[in-house]
């Protein structure tokens, strides 16, 4: 979120405090969506935290909600929250287990397979047409943000 953020000329500090948050509330919310990302809201409510940060945060969930992402950054995390796992799925399928020797034309190639990382959803990452990207581009500055912090990924 922070990369994207950065190629937009927009807040990394918000877009990456969202990216950092929307899930947070996940193993309490995972047998309802429709409460995913509104309980995260109010257990930080007592935080000086930006209201966009809980906006972004829950337009990863926004078919839940019958609608659709209402910002750049809300179609920013929707597509990006299953393209994450889809890289690191690639990555981990590498004998070294590393990302830093994944490229974008290997996860791009493994997007074709259905199968492979079945849980990441492929109509959500090309959402990334939304914000004026294309897939391809996409990927790239994914994989790219997730090899610059390879360290703290374990990857």
């Amino acid at each position: 979120m922070r990369a994207l953020a950065g190629h937009f000329s927009e807040d990394p500090e918000l877009w990456g405090m969202a990216g950092l948050l929307h899930d947070l509330d996940y193993e309490v919310t995972k047998d309802d969506w429709t409460k995913h990302g509104l309980v995260a809201e109010e257990w930080l409510k007592g935080y000086d935290l930006p209201k966009e940060i809980f906006e972004i945060g829950q337009d990863h969930n926004a078919e839940a909600w019958g609608r659709e992402p209402r910002s750049k950054a809300g179609w920013a995390i929707y597509a990006t929250d299953p393209i994450t796992g889809l890289i690191t799925a690639t990555a981990l399928m590498n004998p070294e287990k590393k990302i830093r020797n994944v490229e974008a034309k290997s996860v791009l190639k493994k997007f074709k397979n259905l199968k492979f990382a079945a849980g990441a959803n492929r109509e959500h990452m090309k959402k990334c047409e939304e914000i004026g990207l294309t897939l391809e581009e996409f990927c790239d500055i994914a994989l790219k943000a997730m090899q610059g912090i390879n360290k703290e990924l374990g990857l």
